[in-house]
């Protein structure tokens, strides 16, 4: 599959909306990466239902729901409902992580699994029969602006080795400070990039510009893959 670019509408002008939303879209976004927290799983509160709603009036691509909530299981059902392509949950939240995942999964939406810089590979490794995506967090989740966790490169290395081994096919996501140089870093390692302030939403450059750029990285990432030692 095409290395896919996800913006974080956490980013967005929520005051015209629609004009960022035709931007976006115009500049290459394969799906739109909606954050929700609830203050207590992360410290700072974003967006709901409500929000998602009029994003499904105005998009023409996919676009996914990232629960950063203590308890996302009660909550699965009025998300599903909004027609979403994607729900991540935290490994480290739900009690039980693989009844979660499998009731996502029964909605007919992919089931993603998120996991914090402080967290083990290894909590996968039991439910990667209900995992479509899975998403390392690069930063620490809950604000955006924050520096790229330079061992989330290995750990990305690693858990494409890990799904290797156990013969899965769900997709890498990263989230948190994907500037250029970390693209060229990781290349086609990563399936989908969650687009911020570091990659995408950049006061210098259009989204079209800043889509460019990074569709560069891509290739020549991709060129470096191919030279002989």
């Amino acid at each position: 599959m095409k290395t896919q670019f996800c913006p974080s509408l956490m980013c967005v002008d929520f005051s015209r909306l629609g004009e960022e939303l035709e931007n976006l879209e115009s500049a290459g976004a394969a799906l739109f990466h909606i954050d929700v927290m609830d203050g207590h799983f992360v410290p700072n509160f974003a967006l709901g239902p409500e929000d998602i709603k009029a994003v499904s009036k105005l998009a023409t691509v996919p676009y996914d729901v990232h629960l950063m909530v203590t308890n996302p299981d009660p909550y699965i059902d009025r998300f599903a409902e909004l027609g979403c392509s994607i729900i991540y949950v935290h490994a480290e939240s739900p009690i039980h992580l693989h009844r979660t995942l499998s009731n996502i999964r029964s909605k007919g939406i992919k089931a993603g699994v998120a996991i914090n810089p402080g967290t083990s590979l290894s909590i996968l490794e039991e439910v990667l029969d209900v995992v479509d995506v899975v998403m390392v967090m690069s930063v620490n989740p809950g604000f955006a602006g924050q520096p790229f966790i330079a061992a989330s490169v290995g750990k990305i290395r690693r858990l494409k080795a890990m799904l290797q081994q156990h013969h899965s096919h769900a997709q890498i996501a990263v989230d948190g400070a994907i500037s250029p140089d970390v693209v060229r870093t990781l290349g086609t390692d990563v399936d989908m990039y969650i687009l911020g302030t570091a990659g995408l939403f950049r006061k210098d450059m259009s989204y079209s510009q800043a889509m460019s750029v990074l569709r560069e990285q891509i290739a020549l990432s991709a060129a470096s893959a191919e030279q002989p030692l």
